[in-house]
Parts: C-alpha cells; sequence; structure tokens
C-alpha cells in the first residue's frame, strides 16, 4: 500500500572505494534532486524526475504541499508583529490570565508545543498531535487510558521500555498483557478471540526489525472496536504513515530521527480522533508529561530537515548492509529492504524507504561481539538511534536488559545481537571502519 504524499522505488547509493570522490549533486528536474543515484522519496506537487536504472519517478496526487515543504514551512506561528523567520522559544511558566491565545500554564500548553504539534501533525497525515518529553511520556500517555480489566495484545517484539511499563507497572494496577508473533498472519484471529482494549504494534521493530502488516492488522481489529497504537520510531513519517494505513494512533520518540540531531528528548502521538486527542492532552497535563520548550524548539527545527536526512540514513544503511551479507565472518544481517529480508515484500509495501537501521549477529561469542563494538571509531557504543551520528547498541545488555532472558532469546535476541544506527557520514567511512574492527576481532 502507498502512502498519498508519494511513493518511489529507493536505489542504493554505489560503493565508493578508498579515496573517491563523490559524484556532485545532480539536478535532475525543478523539484527533485540526485544524491549519487538515490532520489528523494517525496516530490514538492507531483512532478517527476527521470526513469531509470538509477533513478524513480516521483509522483504525489495529494492536493497538500510536499513533504519537505511541509517540515519547513509548518510550526513557524507566533512571531507576532517581530518579523521574525524562525519562532523564539517562550521559556515561561505561566501566562497572563485571558490572554488572546488561551495559554495559562506551561504544563498545559505553550506556544513551542503547540508548533510542534501542528508540524508533526502535518507530517504524519493526522488532524491532530500531542507531544511529550520522551518517547517513554508519550507510551505512558497511551497507556494511561486503560483501566483495570483491561488487555494490551502487543507484538512480541516490543520495545523493551514498553515491556517493562506494561509489566512491571501497569500489572500493578490491573491491566494485562498478551504478547503473539503478529508477523505471522495465523496469530491475528487472537485479536477477535481475546478483543483487547488496545492492540499494540512496532514496525519496523525493535531490535529485530520485523515488518507488520499495518493495514491488515487494523482491519482485524475494527471488526472488535480495537484501538490500534503503531511505534512509528524506527520508520518516521518520512517512510510510514500508521494512520493512513488504518491505525487509530502514530506513536513517535522523536529523541530519534524527527529531532535527529541526539541533543534532546521529546515524543509524539498523532491521531484523527478527537476523543483520543483530549486524552493525551488530560495526560499531557494531569500527569505532567510535557516537554521543555526549549526541547520541543529544537525538536521543531530538526524536523525541518527529515527527509533529507532519512534519504542518507537509508542509502547508507542499504549499502553496508548489502556488504555485510557478503563479509565473512557474519551470520545474518537484517534490514527490511534487503530481499533477504523475510517480510521484504511487505516493507516494500508499506514503506517507503528501509529506514537507518539494520542488525547482525557475527559468527563469535556474545563477549567478542562487544569487544567489536568498543573496537570501532566511527560507531559509538550508546543507546538511541537515529542522529546524524553513527551508533551501535547490543540490545541484550542495553535497550532490552529489562526483558528477561529467556523472554529474548524466545524472541529471536541472541546474545550476539548487534543492532546499527546508521549516520550520514561518507559509507565508504562507514564500511572501512567495520571491516577493520571486523578482521581484528575475527582473526
Amino acid at each position: 500500500m502507498r502512502d498519498k504524499v508519494g511513493t518511489a522505488v529507493m536505489v542504493a547509493r554505489p560503493q565508493l572505494s578508498r579515496g573517491a570522490k563523490e559524484a556532485p549533486i545532480q539536478t535532475v528536474s525543478k523539484n527533485s534532486v540526485r544524491f549519487g543515484g538515490f532520489l528523494p522519496l517525496h516530490s514538492a506537487r507531483g512532478r517527476a524526475g527521470p526513469s531509470g536504472p538509477t533513478s524513480a519517478i516521483l509522483m504525489n496526487k495529494d492536493p497538500l504541499p510536499g513533504f519537505t515543504t511541509r517540515a519547513v514551512h509548518k510550526g513557524r506561528g507566533f512571531a507576532g508583529n517581530t518579523g521574525a523567520v524562525m519562532p523564539p522559544v517562550y521559556l515561561t511558566s505561566t501566562f497572563e490570565n485571558g490572554n488572546a491565545d488561551g495559554f495559562d500554564y506551561t504544563r498545559s500548553g505553550n506556544p513551542n508545543f503547540r508548533l510542534l504539534q501542528e508540524s508533526v501533525a502535518a507530517l504524519e497525515g493526522a488532524a491532530l498531535a500531542t507531544c511529550f518529553a520522551s518517547g517513554v511520556s508519550a507510551i505512558t500517555a497511551v497507556l494511561s487510558t486503560l483501566k483495570s480489566g483491561d488487555l494490551v495484545l502487543a507484538e512480541e517484539n516490543v520495545y523493551g521500555c514498553t515491556y517493562r511499563l506494561l509489566d512491571q507497572v501497569l500489572s500493578k494496577f490491573g491491566v494485562r498483557a498478551s504478547y503473539l508473533d503478529l508477523s505471522r498472519a495465523e496469530n491475528w484471529n487472537q485479536i477477535l478471540q481475546q478483543r483487547p482494549a488496545l492492540v499494540w504494534l512496532e514496525s519496523p521493530t525493535n531490535p529485530l526489525l520485523k515488518i507488520l502488516d499495518i493495514a491488515g492488522l487494523s482491519a482485524v481489529a475494527v471488526e472488535v472496536g480495537a484501538p490500534v497504537v503503531v511505534d512509528n520510531t524506527f520508520a518516521s513519517p518520512f517512510l510510514q504513515r500508521p494512520l493512513a494505513l488504518g491505525a487509530t494512533l502514530s506513536l513517535a520518540s522523536t529523541t530519534k530521527y524527527i529531532n535527529g540531531h541526539s541533543d534532546c528528548l521529546g515524543g509524539i502521538v498523532a491521531t484523527n480522533d478527537p476523543a483520543w486527542q483530549e486524552k493525551m492532552l488530560f495526560a499531557q497535563k494531569a500527569l505532567g508529561l510535557q516537554p521543555s520548550p526549549f526541547d520541543a524548539w529544537l525538536t521543531t527545527r530538526g524536523q525541518r530537515t527529515l527527509a533529507l536526512r532519512m534519504e542518507r540514513h537509508c542509502a547508507n544503511a542499504l549499502a553496508l548492509a548489502r556488504w555485510l551479507e557478503t563479509r565473512r565472518g557474519v551470520r545474518q544481517v537484517r534490514y527490511p529492504f534487503l530481499p533477504s529480508h523475510p517480510e521484504y515484500e511487505l516493507a516494500r509495501r508499506q514503506m517507503t524507504g528501509g529506514s537507518g537501521l539494520f542488525t547482525a549477529e557475527l559468527d563469535c561469542s556474545a563477549d567478542a561481539a562487544l569487544v567489536f563494538c568498543r573496537k570501532l571509531k566511527l560507531f559509538t557504543l550508546a543507546e538511541s538511534l537515529g542522529g546524524v551520528e553513527s551508533l551501535i547498541c547490543h540490545p541484550p545488555t542495553m535497550t532490552h536488559a529489562s526483558v528477561p532472558a529467556a523472554v529474548r532469546r524466545k524472541v529471536g535476541i541472541g546474545d550476539g545481537l548487534l543492532r546499527f544506527s546508521v549516520g550520514i557520514e561518507d559509507v565508504a567511512d562507514l564500511q572501512a571502519d567495520i571491516d577493520a574492527a571486523l578482521t581484528e576481532v575475527l582473526a
């Protein structure tokens, strides 16, 4: 399924040898620019670039401006009479009573929150959005709508903090959780049988990068009136629009790709349902889940370049994943846009790019895998993802350490699994860094 904003076939940028120079940016039409064989995934207003073996036709039937135009021009209000091109940071805790814009106290609203919510809603193709202090705050806001006796039916390879909230916090209040491999259509009938209060999806999943059929699962959930929430963090709205595929809520940690600079925390929940929007605003205020105005300002600034960054993330990740599949000492590589990925065809239908993440399992012990991580020069061993810099993560001891070892092994998170968050550096340098570390560790 293709979204309304535009579709394209992604082509990997050619592998560069050491010392080779990148081809200069080549303008191919008024509204599209080719970066070494990789074309932007979204055109501006329905115009097409040239077709051919190293390019793609970009089409947009949406009457709205293109994705990047919306990213740049939304979220620029509250300039008053100053003529400021960019909005200021509203570092105020409170507001004069009775002001025309309706603000009273920053915990329940701030101009920077409104600007961020407006801009991300436009990118998600949503009518409404609510911003939060972090991705976990956004998850907490959604889960806070549940009551004792409610059941959450979740994908089994769920984010570690989501699992921890359900298993160690919500369970104390009588909320139950059931975990299934929702990449297998034969398990979807459990939605009809269990009739959950909420269906919780991630696609791609963390860290195994499973692709779930959002449209198919949403169609099943609607039969029993179950809202569907999709954690869209790994894709970003540039690559995937859950609401257009039938989801009720699209949730993301804006800390990652939407902000893209690893300098602030944030979360967002987008929806077309006014009732859900009211629930999210209530949680933001009642639970104190709001971001700081400065973090909201940073995120609004960061999302303006989301499209450009995602193009480079995707091209670099695909090139490295393809190469690693052929590298001695690597057992398995998983990336949604590799033909070897189990859900490759679904990924190509549902997403417009494979994102900047891939996982690899080395042919060595867990200890040796961690030694490999520390040998890298350009990949920092750290949690998080989606920044302009490259990171590497060892999920069993980092992002999914809170998940019991038996559960990790059951869903396929082995002790030697590594997650690469590929940045926007020159891909030849990243490949050389990985190759040198592998050679040293596996010698």
